[in-house]
């Protein structure tokens, strides 16, 4: 169904050309660094899970070698120690990251925003299902998308105590 939608969308799509923002300068610049910085985190966040895996590659490989794939182990390298989606931050990141907002672009983001959201939805589910209660205590710990364990670690201050 993903795979049927995303066609659609591509192959109907028309240009729609009025511009909602642009900026120019030291701010356009600021937003080409954060949207290359978010392709980046999505090409990285592949490979911190299994890149190959997650194309389909090693279930094609495996299958064409007549060999099982070994089951999945639960494991939050690197960033998913702070984000529990940390591809679909870089693709929000991706969609957002624009220095000129056209109309055509804000339904393109709107769209794939809510196609993140509602795949972190089931995504979610899936893996309650395959990894039990190991996940439920990891959606516990760990945020959503924004690495705010990592932020708020980082900002936290000490208040010295009033006497009175």
């Amino acid at each position: 169904m993903t795979c049927v939608l995303l066609a659609w969308i591509f192959l109907a799509w028309q240009p729609q050309t009025v511009t909602l923002w642009s900026v120019d300068g030291a701010a356009a610049n600021i937003l080409a660094i954060v949207f290359l910085m978010g392709s980046g985190l999505v090409l990285w966040s592949t490979f911190m899970i299994s890149h190959w895996r997650l194309f389909g590659l090693a279930q094609a490989w495996n299958e064409f070698r007549g060999q099982e794939l070994a089951q999945d182990e639960f494991a939050t390298p690197a960033l998913y120690k702070y984000s529990r989606h940390p591809m679909y931050l870089g693709v929000l990141i991706v969609m957002w990251a624009t220095p000129t907002m056209t109309t055509g672009h804000l339904l393109l983001a709107s769209v794939w925003t809510s196609y993140v959201f509602v795949g972190i939805y089931f995504e979610e589910r899936d893996m309650v299902h395959q990894f039990g209660a190991k996940y439920p205590a990891y959606q516990n710990e760990v945020s959503k998308l924004l690495p705010l364990k990592l932020i708020t670690k980082s900002s936290k201050v000490t208040q010295p105590v009033d006497a009175m």
